[in-house]
């Protein structure tokens, strides 16, 4: 059985955000992809819920209790899915869930495992509101939120980044970032046909293919331990481009 904290989040929609202000995000929802994340789980869902109202989380068909514990947070929304399809599919479930609320403009894709942070979706979701921007786009690089990454990880998002003419030509870094925010066309739109890591060039493709105006934001990623054992190896960057090409997807 998951042992669970004595004390459930709560979500508090006056929290004040980075800048002081009183934040309203009733118009965005967070989408959070999970499988085997219960040892960190319960935190994520703390911190986001903290600053948005509205989170779904996709069980993609954990065995450790990641599901019963977003259940008894009582802080998200929980879709699951019987059996492990890949962390594509359960992006585009959670979309789909999240496109059909009422009074949903925005949509946030945020990582279960802790690497991300809220004061990056607020900036993220700030510039889709002022700018003419259709997704933003989190990049590791660009500053000091780079600092810290393990060596073979950089290796690895270089390699990808190589490998695709489509980042290229949109001028992205970090074409395999999870964090990404995009707007209700967007979303409408999504369709992710490649349901494990590659749906990341996927959808890089798609924002290409569909013409979406589209920007990088700087980020910060937390490496802990527990997050550097589930990166991505060299091997993992080259199947997913196979990945793609299998889907019919490829680069060109």
């Amino acid at each position: 059985m998951v042992s669970l904290p004595d004390r459930l989040p709560r979500v508090d929609q006056t929290k004040a955000d980075v800048t002081g202000g009183t934040p309203d995000f009733s118009d965005t929802w967070i989408v959070i992809p999970l499988y085997n994340e219960s040892a960190v789980i319960w935190d994520v869902l703390h911190d986001v819920s903290h600053v948005f109202p509205h989170v779904v989380c996709v069980d993609d068909g954990s065995r450790d209790g990641s599901a019963d514990i977003v259940a008894a947070a009582k802080v998200a929304h929980l879709v699951r899915h019987p059996v492990n399809l890949g962390q594509g599919a359960a992006i585009q479930t959670g979309v789909e869930y999240a496109r059909g609320m009422p009074g949903a403009r925005y949509f946030v894709t945020f990582d279960a495992d802790g690497q991300h942070q809220v004061s990056d979706v607020i900036a993220m979701v700030e510039r889709l509101r002022n700018e003419p921007l259709d997704v933003v786009l989190g990049t590791r690089f660009g500053g000091a939120e780079a600092v810290g990454m393990p060596w073979h990880k950089r290796l690895v998002l270089a390699f990808i980044v190589r490998l695709s003419a489509r980042a290229r030509r949109l001028g992205l870094s970090d074409a395999h970032n999870g964090l990404r925010a995009f707007d209700k066309v967007v979303a409408d739109q999504l369709d992710l046909a490649v349901g494990g890591m590659g749906h990341a060039s996927e959808f890089v493709a798609l924002i290409e293919r569909q013409g979406w105006r589209v920007d990088e934001q700087p980020v910060s990623i937390l490496y802990t331990d527990y997050s550097k054992a589930k990166g991505q190896s060299l091997l993992n960057g080259i199947n997913i481009v196979v990945d793609n090409i299998a889907h019919g997807r490829s680069e060109r």
